[in-house]
């Protein structure tokens, strides 16, 4: 069990988002590593403590939005307004609906066969594709997007392979996805690359991250997930990181790291 002594008398949102973000990336190797039926528990506990972080952050956000614009960083932050998760959640699905997000979202769970190293992108029968669960996370996926009302720029991006693209058809239609070449290159990542190549692709990762959809709509992008401590960290089956576009060599924001229950269960 997580020692929540080490939370000592934080007080600022930045300071406990910090906290619970470790929290949960702690919940999340403890679920990753299990074997048993802890794992539903773990994952529970990992949602939870993304769900506070993403609290607080939204706290940091509202507070910076609503202060004066000569009041200092440092004046802002005595000013926090206290808002609770449930009101951050439901914030987060208000501003979704308004658009100006990116969706990185990881494919449905894939168990069904293996990626040979000589894979043939346009041969499924040579790459590791989703299983029934994985197919049923998709479509949830779709039906989540349209029953928060939440808008989405098609066509959809995925990976070029069959688990990426297979999941995009399920959640979204065939008719409103388009395969993106780049998008292989994370899975890249994986393999025995040098640090310069690494580099080179994480920043046209993050180039893509910088660039903000239409006004009123959200980019989706459907692919693979990262190694640890690599551009956007691990992503379970079927989960999201929301990311808010700062603009072309400006950075970008992480505002929510969902499971595929986190996501649907964002709150009117």
């Amino acid at each position: 069990m997580i020692n929540q002594s080490h939370k000592g008398n934080m007080e600022h949102p930045e300071q406990l988002a910090d906290y619970y973000q470790s929290q949960a990336t702690y919940y999340e190797r403890l679920k990753n590593g299990s074997k048993n039926n802890l794992c539903l528990y773990y994952q529970y506990g990992e949602q939870e403590y993304y769900n506070k972080a993403l609290a607080c952050r939204y706290k940091m956000l509202t507070a910076e939005a609503s202060m004066p614009k000569n009041q200092s960083p440092n004046d802002r932050q005595g000013n926090i307004p206290d808002h609770d998760e449930e009101l951050a959640t439901r914030s987060l699905l208000s501003s979704l609906r308004e658009g100006g997000y990116i969706f990185y979202a990881r494919h449905g769970e894939a168990t069904v066969g293996v990626d040979q190293a000589d894979s043939d992108l346009q041969d499924c029968a040579t790459q590791r594709n989703l299983s029934e669960t994985g197919r049923r996370q998709a479509v949830t996926y779709g039906e989540g997007f349209r029953n928060l009302d939440i808008p989405v720029q098609f066509p959809v991006e995925t990976s070029p392979f069959c688990r990426s693209i297979e999941t995009a058809n399920l959640a979204f239609g065939q008719e409103n996805v388009r395969v993106e070449p780049f998008w292989f290159q994370v899975y890249r990542l994986f393999e025995n690359i040098t640090f310069e190549e690494q580099q080179r692709i994480i920043q046209q990762v993050d180039s893509v991250l910088e660039t903000s959809p239409s006004q009123g709509t959200n980019t989706l992008i459907i692919a693979h997930s990262f190694p640890e401590g690599v551009g956007l960290g691990q992503i379970p089956n079927m989960g999201t990181v929301i990311v808010r576009p700062l603009g072309q060599g400006n950075g970008y924001e992480v505002v929510a790291k969902l499971t595929l229950r986190g996501f649907t269960d964002l709150q009117e």
